[in-house]
């Protein structure tokens, strides 16, 4: 059931998203099995996902995401179940393909810090924050000149 559950992660963290357009289609036509009519109630399931997690403020969005994940947890889940065994080989496969086409790459140097989902940077105290850095970044006290330089 791991693998459902990363299913449910993969489609809220994918909503609205770069991601999103291709990740509906898949995860439509997977859950449809071959049933147009499945695949487009699946395209409007996730179209209220998307939809409910983009509408959400600050206080609230970690609760919509986490129901939202259940909820496409408990789908997939479903799916898994009500396969036979060969069938559930197939979706299994179908869904860690999907799963690994969604998921960028992360990675830093030695000493960085490298994200492949969404990071929140805020700074606070008059404090300055970044949310694009490239090239080296240090943090201490600005060098000050000295009284002939200004």
């Amino acid at each position: 059931m791991a693998l459902a559950a990363a299913g449910g992660a993969a489609v809220v963290q994918a909503a609205g998203t770069d991601l999103w357009a291709g990740l509906r289609q898949r995860v439509a036509r997977l859950l449809g099995r071959g049933d147009a009519q499945r695949e487009q109630a699946e395209l409007e399931r996730l179209d209220r996902t998307a939809a409910a997690v983009r509408a959400v403020g600050a206080d609230t969005e970690e609760r919509v995401r986490i129901v939202e994940e259940i909820s496409w947890r408990t789908r997939f889940e479903t799916l898994l179940e009500s396969s036979t065994a060969e069938e559930r080989e197939l979706v299994a496969i179908e869904l860690r393909a999907l799963l690994a086409d969604t998921t960028p790459p992360a990675s830093a140097s030695s000493g960085g810090f490298a994200a492949g989902g969404k990071v929140d940077i805020h700074a606070e105290g008059g404090a300055i924050a970044a949310g694009v850095i490239n090239g080296e970044v240090r943090v201490g006290t600005p060098w000050q000149p000295g009284p002939s330089q200004g």
